[in-house]
């Protein structure tokens, strides 16, 4: 018997969920998910910013609801997740939630890494847990947003680079322990993207910020082409090469570029 569609979903159009969803990225991407044919369940701390987001949504035609999370909370993923799987077929989840702080790996406390890793990690674990009996049903694909920072630290983003790379350990394992479950696992490495999350830093012309726009068109080509990992922007990528063959001339340009860039005012 066919599922009775959902009113938030009445055309029974696929899911797909979204984390930090209230502004930059998650909400970018939101809107782009919902023109190509997705119901989209919002998700993220700032209930009004959600509610902003659906209602533009639906001005366009598209479907989205809105569901106030904490994502660093397991129970709270989990009632999000139930939210989604009742409007419909969960078909993408996006584990995009994470918090940006600055402080070199000298003067780094033990509390400031804790946060960055529940904020950027925690979060994204605790989404994939709860998701993927929902993807599992339909062969969906899960999406973790990391950051360059996960290819390439930078000095004054320890307990930022370091949950980063924790998110890019935990997916690269996880895209090989579903190898044959058809659940697609892929991973994005923005650089810097102008969004209010780093609105406070200043950087150097070798690293330009790039529009939110620029970051979600590579997530999608991600997602159309079912693709491990994706780089943007290009230029992040001859600074990888430069660090995979040699980490000292990958510290050398970070220096020489001011890669590290800094913080206004």
């Amino acid at each position: 018997m066919a599922e009775t569609p959902h009113p938030d979903n009445p055309r029974g159009l696929p899911v797909a969920v979204v984390t930090g969803a209230s502004s930059g990225i998650g909400a970018a991407l939101a809107a782009a998910l919902a023109e190509r044919g997705h119901c989209v369940a919002l998700a993220a701390r700032r209930a009004e910013r959600l509610a902003a987001v659906a209602a533009q949504i639906h001005s366009r035609g598209g479907a989205a609801f809105a569901v106030p999370t904490d994502a660093t909370d397991p129970g709270a993923v989990a009632a999000l997740c139930a939210a989604a799987r009742a409007r419909g077929a969960v078909t993408v989840v996006v584990a995009n939630a994470g918090v940006y702080g600055r402080g070199l790996a000298t003067e780094v406390t033990a509390a400031a890494l804790d946060a960055a890793l529940r904020d950027n990690f925690w979060s994204a674990f605790h989404l994939a847990q709860a998701a993927l009996p929902l993807l599992r049903e339909r062969r969906g694909q899960l999406v973790f947003v990391a950051s360059f920072d996960a290819k390439k630290g930078l000095p004054m983003d320890a307990a930022y680079a370091t949950a980063k790379c924790a998110l890019a350990g935990y997916a690269a394992s996880l895209r090989q322990a579903l190898h044959g479950s058809g659940v697609q696992v892929g991973i994005a490495f923005p650089g810097r993207v102008d969004t209010p999350m780093i609105d406070h830093v200043a950087v150097p012309w070798a690293s330009p910020k790039i529009p939110t726009e620029r970051a979600v068109r590579a997530i999608l080509w991600l997602l159309r082409h079912r693709r491990a990992e994706v780089v943007v922007p290009w230029w992040c990528r001859p600074l990888w090469w430069a660090d995979v063959l040699s980490p000292r001339l990958g510290d050398w340009l970070v220096r020489v570029l001011r890669l590290d860039g800094s913080v206004r005012g």
